[in-house]
């Protein structure tokens, strides 16, 4: 790699980047709109506050345009958030941004009397007036899933009150984001010859696949640096974020902070369990891998910047054009009218904001709103790994898409839960696609080191990350204190466990990873990575071998939306995830993959 630097946000040509103006056609328009949705709010309050009870066609009403509003507020969130994502340091779009939240924990605190107000309407009431109201029986699993949850959920007035929290309970994570984004500064990594190359949010996952072992050491360490020189501020935020997470789950009642996460969306806390065991079970096929790897790279000893090295030299270029035909081809199982909405939305439509420039965020991620199109955004580099993500963010968003179009508001989102299926679903067809078609040796070494780059992610860090986030729940709800000092200790324990003496271990900065995962300011999202892959790798699995219906049952689990409780919707695509099942078997695709390297390696 040569001495470069990252180009500016006002560089990069629109055609390049997402199309923002679909959203708001300015960001006049953008405030207009903030302001017509905070004035409605007393109007819509006055109009159903405590009117919820008079009738069947007051409650489809109220639906309506809670629906109208939602779809409006939302619409306001995704441009705040597209502004300030790709350039964190633009502090006119981080104001936006700031606002956009706040009007949104205006309308959850507006809103937040419907559910205790039917609750008091009761089941049996409910249940009369659909069948009186054809118009309500859409909301039949919202009335469930609201009476199911009925002993957690408190009065008017302090669901109002916790309504009002998201927003400043929110900045936690908010500033979390900014010191990683805006704030850190990494050295630059030097290169074997010398040369020079920054380290930044949107460079070090390119960083970590370079040949030259001096500068993936150098970037690795930079970056690892620049979190600990503010580990104080970093745990004492997450620390922050535990102690809310703990506060809301005694105030609803909840015997712990895992079950108020997994409970609202029907999840048993076995399923978190059962992972974490399955994970332990399998670690010794994650320490076979380390001593491949030593092997492959000809080295005495691995370091955790060796984990993504290449193993060969011919790396694929990989422009984004044809990543895009390559990974439409991949899914056309799933139908032409699937494929052509994708292929539009990277091409024509502008779903994707594609290349990296100076203070874009970091990683990538879908976003979007029923009413938007399902944006895209991330820094394509013309790699394997850039198109892998495409298709895993092109997972999210045909998700989204297709739900949008199926379901009402209510049910236009899904969970955390299901969400990781769709994008990795996407992966594993994608590459088998690729495995089947592309036989030159160095490619498919390529394209398997690929594989265990995301499997590495879903079935090595984030099950390591949800067994240190389930102990640090543990202590702050024991009351026990939260210092950088131990969470670097105990994280750097669980990687030593999980590298199994295979690995040199820099304990300071393999323990500051925790700071570098953002998810963990989303309770319990990390374990929902691993399930994710495993039930998308069934999934796929029954599709490639040509399982009658299997690709209609996976495109009814799309559409699903937020319909279905998430291990029903799951159910209905053909895998069950209350079982360990497909767990175990995502860790035999891992052990397929390493033999499969291990022949093509020598």
């Amino acid at each position: 790699m040569t001495d470069r630097s990252l180009p500016p946000r006002s560089a990069i040509a629109p055609e390049h980047t997402w199309n923002a103006p679909s959203v708001f056609a300015s960001v006049e328009a953008w405030a207009a709109e903030r302001e017509g949705v905070a004035a409605a709010l007393p109007a819509f309050e006055s109009r159903f506050k405590g009117h919820l009870a008079d009738g069947p066609a007051t409650l489809v009403e109220f639906f309506d345009s809670l629906s109208d509003l939602y779809g409006r507020a939302g619409k306001v969130l995704v441009y705040a958030g597209m502004e300030s994502s790709v350039d964190t340091t633009n502090q006119a779009a981080a104001a936006m941004d700031s606002q956009a939240n706040s009007l949104y924990s205006q309308v959850l605190a507006a809103t937040a009397f419907a559910g205790p107000e039917i609750l008091a309407i009761g089941r049996d009431t409910i249940s009369a007036w659909m069948e009186q109201e054809p118009r309500l029986r859409v909301y039949a699993h919202y009335f469930d899933n609201l009476f199911r949850q009925q002993a957690h959920i408190r009065s008017a007035e302090v669901e109002a009150i916790l309504g009002q929290l998201a927003d400043p309970f929110g900045s936690v994570a908010t500033t979390a984001r900014l010191l990683a984004n805006a704030d850190l500064q990494f050295r630059p990594a030097t290169g074997a010859d010398g040369s020079t190359v920054p380290v930044a949010q949107s460079t070090i996952a390119e960083l970590m696949l370079a040949p030259d072992r001096e500068l993936r050491r150098t970037a690795w360490e930079s970056y690892a640096d620049g979190y600990l020189s503010c580990k104080n501020a970093f745990a004492n935020n997450l620390a922050t974020a535990l102690k809310q997470t703990v506060f809301l789950a005694r105030v609803r009642g909840h015997g712990s902070a895992l079950e108020s996460a997994l409970f609202p969306y029907n999840i048993p806390v076995e399923v978190f369990h059962n992972l974490i065991d399955t994970f332990r079970r399998h670690l010794p096929i994650w320490h076979r891998y380390w001593t491949l790897r030593r092997r492959a790279l000809g080295v005495d000893t691995l370091h955790p910047y060796d984990v993504w090295a290449p193993l060969t030299d011919a790396q694929p270029q990989v422009p984004y054009t044809q990543a895009v035909e390559w990974i439409a081809e991949g899914m056309r199982p799933l139908g032409n009218e699937y494929v052509e909405v994708l292929r539009q939305g990277c091409l024509r439509d502008r779903w994707v904001d594609i290349y990296p420039n100076q203070g874009k965020r970091q990683g990538a991620f879908s976003s979007g709103w029923k009413g938007t199109y399902p944006f895209i955004m991330m820094s394509y580099n013309n790699s394997l790994n850039s198109l892998s993500t495409l298709a895993h963010e092109l997972g999210h968003s045909m998700h989204s898409y297709l739900a949008w179009q199926h379901q009402p508001m209510i049910y236009s989102d899904y969970s955390l839960f299901v969400a990781e299926v769709a994008s990795n679903f996407n992966q594993a067809m994608v590459r088998a696609h690729l495995l089947a078609t592309q036989d030159d040796p160095g490619f498919q070494i390529a394209l398997i080191e690929e594989a265990m780059y995301n499997l590495h992610r879903y079935l090595f860090q984030m099950p390591t990350l949800a067994r240190f986030e389930l102990e640090m729940h543990e202590r702050t709800e024991r009351g026990e204190g939260l210092t950088a000092s131990l969470m670097i200790e105990r994280m750097a324990d669980l990687f030593e466990e999980g590298y199994g003496g295979e690995m040199a271990v820099d304990r300071d900065r393999v323990g500051i990873t925790w700071a570098q995962f953002g998810h963990l300011y989303t309770d319990f999202y990390v374990f929902q990575y691993a399930t994710g892959i495993s039930a998308a790798h069934a999934l796929a699995q029954g599709i490639l071998d040509g399982k009658p219906g299997a690709a209609d049952a996976y495109l009814e689990f799309l559409k699903a939306g937020g319909s279905l409780y998430p291990l029903d919707a799951l159910k209905l695509a053909g895998v069950d995830l209350t079982s360990p099942a497909p767990v175990e078997a995502a860790f035999g695709v891992l052990a397929g993959y390493i033999d499969r390297l291990e022949r093509l390696v020598g």
